[in-house]
């Protein structure tokens, strides 16, 4: 018995460490087996140009839409400000010692003057204003120092009143965490300084950036949408290697590999992830608990992402093991997928620019209702985090709508991840009710129209009995 459950173990062992196929998979067909993403080096130089269209592009016009003459974005290295990750270039990974980035509209043609007080040019996109007292560089011989501490302020103050911005945008917001980044420690610092204190007849209007600071996050270039589409592609790669013969053995894997599976597949690809993967059964006959052994006639479901060039997935899917016999998942299961697939159909439709989270939410489950579907809508942006910038469109347990957060509309160039579920009684089953949870990410594009990343899942992921080799006759 020892000897027996030695093999199981070592088989699991062997499984999870089985080196990465010749190619991804049928859904990213032709990738590197070892970077189906492409190079570090790749992803950079795609950033960058994603950078520049952002800032070029994206940000004068929020800023006109909220008529907001100067945003001003302050902050310390390790605790950056979250849109630091869209403002910044893709070999910047924190604030230099301070930095205060300055965005003045300059009207009409001109566009919006970036500055940056302290840190780098961030690859020509910003004016680096450094400090005026000479220093030596061990490397580049004599410069100047950076800008440093309280000549920080006084710079920013003479920034702004050469200037003298009728509005003035600061990261200040009790809604959204994503405008909420100025701390308590930079604004002190600002007043210490008299940094916005008027000026003669200049009174600046100092106002939360909010809608500003959610939306430059939240909207995608175009140009984006390529890579969103392959990291979906590759999202469904790995889930259907997860869910096969390949990972699952019925009787002997328990949930828990499946997951750490991915994980080190997502390592092995080069990638990251934001959150940690799930695995679950629902069995004929009740729950399994926390980490169950996979068995034959268990329904799969996951939830999995991958991370890759500051952007990222979010995915749910269903898989089945096939008993014995079967060739096909038993149709009660199937209708049950039919099912959520029609309320993804329903959300899908309800989503468009200018609609708030809260209203796509309720009109989605008036329609709901109405069809005859028991289920609920938690779905949410996603694109620079995976939980991103942008309206809710519920949450699992705020079925009526999110007061603030569900309140903010969508907007052109933006992505969703439509998350919900469905819970059907199966009849082989007894008509116990089984729930299909599904993820897919959709783009809603400039011209406002939305479309799957990828596709979404229609079938069930199959595990199928492994065959055995026919043995040799004997001579």
């Amino acid at each position: 018995m020892r000897r027996l459950a030695h093999c199981l173990s070592l088989s699991v062992t062997l499984l999870l460490a089985t080196p990465l196929a010749a190619q991804v998979g049928p859904h990213l067909p032709n990738a590197d087996a070892r970077r189906p993403l492409g190079t570090q080096r790749e992803w950079a130089a795609q950033q960058q140009e994603w950078l520049k269209l952002r800032l070029e592009r994206t940000l004068p016009a929020l800023m006109r839409r909220d008529s907001i003459d100067m945003w001003i974005v302050p902050m310390r290295e390790y605790n950056e400000d979250p849109v630091f990750s869209s403002i910044v270039a893709p070999t910047t990974f924190a604030a230099r010692r301070r930095t205060i980035y300055v965005f003045h509209d300059l009207g009409g043609d001109k566009g919006v003057e970036r500055l940056a007080l302290g840190g780098t040019s961030q690859g020509g996109l910003y004016t680096a204003v450094r400090s005026q007292v000479a220093a030596t560089n061990v490397s580049s011989g004599n410069t100047t120092a950076e800008l440093w501490g309280s000549a920080q302020w006084d710079v920013l103050t003479k920034v702004i009143r050469d200037r003298k911005p009728k509005r003035i945008a600061l990261d200040v917001d009790t809604t959204f965490a994503f405008s909420d980044g100025l701390t308590l420690g930079e604004y002190t610092g600002m007043l210490s300084r008299d940094v916005l204190k008027p000026d003669g007849d200049w009174r600046p209007d100092i106002k939360p950036a909010e809608r500003l600071a959610v939306d430059l996050i939240a909207i995608r270039q175009a140009e984006e949408e390529a890579t969103f589409n392959r990291m979906n592609r590759l999202t469904w790669d790995i889930i259907e290697e997860a869910f096969s013969a390949k990972v699952i053995t019925p009787g002997v894997t328990r949930t828990s590999d499946v997951v750490w599976w991915m994980r080190q597949r997502v390592a092995d690809y080069g990638l990251t992830t934001w959150f940690q993967p799930s695995v679950d059964v629902q069995r004929q006959g009740g729950t399994q608990g926390d980490d169950p052994i996979i068995q034959k006639g268990d329904v799969l479901h996951c939830d999995f992402g991958i991370t890759a060039m500051r952007l990222n997935t979010d995915t749910q899917h269903m898989g089945y093991v096939l008993k014995d016999g079967e060739t096909e998942v038993p149709a009660g299961l199937r209708a049950a997928l039919v099912n959520t697939n029609r309320l993804q159909d329903i959300v899908f439709s309800e989503i468009r620019p200018g609609a708030s989270g809260n209203g796509v939410l309720q009109a989605s489950r008036t329609r709901m209702t109405a069809g005859g579907i028991n289920g609920t809508i938690y779905s949410h942006a996603i694109g620079m985090h995976g939980h991103g910038a942008g309206t809710l469109i519920g949450l699992w347990d705020y079925q009526d709508g999110v007061p603030g957060r569900g309140d903010h509309t969508i907007m052109p160039g933006t992505w969703y991840a439509i998350e919900l579920q469905a819970t059907t009684p199966v009849a082989e089953w007894g008509g116990q009710p089984v729930r299909v949870g599904q993820e897919e990410d959709v783009i809603v594009n400039a011209a406002g129209v939305v479309r799957w990343g990828y596709q979404r899942q229609t079938l069930f992921h199959l595990v199928k009995p492994v065959r055995s080799a026919p043995s040799r006759a004997r001579r």
